[in-house]
């Protein structure tokens, strides 16, 4: 009995031993576990943060890429621009050239006609300078342009679409054209709220060039209109142009001397009306920046053009 006793008594032993051993090992292999967890949520993270950080550079990027097309553009633009004037200065010599080599195949000239002939010279280097002012006048005007245009495009080109906002240079002028639907709500002169944020974005570039004037021309299509508020579609590109006029005016603190409110109507079309697309197009707003006068007599002055 005693010896069955002890037996029991030493499996009881071996066994407690046994369990002590198994979760020894158990809360070693937790430990480990818990460790790799941890490692892989820092992992985890990392990935996140590089991802991120890749992105970022993807924008970057893309914005560099698009810098870096309208410098080209631009640059391409001003090549064009002193390809034609070289090619203008070319053929004023030559025909200067061509009137030199007449004069001086005469062998026999009397005092009266050397006379004639230096005055002859005298005129055509009188208009050389002309000709080479109105070219330093128009590369003036065409560099301050160029520059408006593209500051224009800067700051409207983000969350506007391009069927509803279009910026050009034409001549002396900058032109941008803005669809009625981005502007107005429907046969009506009140302007929509994304208008005062597209308006605001003009007046910026406006204010910042006091040297020039602004004009805001109205166009609609041909479809008659006549309420309590409007008369005709005349009636009605004029109020609307007055009304953009306004809040330049009164929001955005432009100079109303600067401002000239016009209506075209149904008149001027860009497109046929017969079609909704073009109907579409015709009715639109026109904002013309061009120079003051007196600036673009300026320009025109000996005393101020560049060296």
């Amino acid at each position: 009995m005693k010896n069955s006793i002890k037996l029991i008594l030493l499996l009881c032993i071996g066994l407690s031993m046994a369990s002590c051993v198994s979760k020894k090992q158990f809360a070693s292999l937790q430990t480990e576990l818990d460790t790799a967890n941890n490692d892989l949520g820092k992992c985890g993270e990392s990935l996140n943060d590089y991802m991120n950080r890749l992105s970022s550079c993807e924008n970057e990027k893309a914005q560099l890429q698009s810098r870096i097309q309208n410098n080209e553009n631009t640059v391409k633009l001003r090549e064009e621009q002193i390809q034609d004037l070289k090619a203008q200065i070319a053929d004023l010599q030559k025909q200067r050239d061509q009137q030199v080599t007449q004069v001086g195949d005469l062998t026999v000239l009397s005092q009266s006609a050397n006379e004639n002939i230096k005055e002859t010279l005298s005129q055509l280097g009188k208009k050389d300078e002309y000709i080479q002012l109105l070219q330093a006048a128009k590369t003036k005007a065409d560099s301050i342009n160029l520059a408006l245009a593209v500051n224009l495009k800067g700051v409207l080109k983000d969350g506007i679409a391009d069927n509803d906002v279009e910026v050009k240079v034409d001549k002396t002028v900058v032109f941008i054209n803005l669809s009625d639907k981005m502007l107005y709500k429907s046969g009506s002169s009140n302007l929509t709220s994304r208008a005062g944020e597209v308006l605001g974005k003009i007046a910026r570039i406006i204010e910042s060039r006091p040297e020039l004037e602004v004009m805001v021309e109205g166009y609609t299509d041909n479809v008659p209109i006549k309420n309590d508020c409007v008369a005709d579609n005349w009636d009605l590109s004029v109020k609307r142009a007055t009304s953009v006029v306004r809040v330049l005016q009164e929001t955005y603190k432009i100079d109303p001397n600067r401002l000239i409110a016009a209506g075209r109507g149904e008149y001027n079309t860009l497109a046929t009306n017969d079609t909704a697309e073009g109907r579409a197009t015709n009715r639109r707003t026109r904002i013309i920046i061009l120079p003051k006068i007196g600036e673009f007599y300026d320009l025109l002055n000996p005393d101020k053009v560049p060296e």
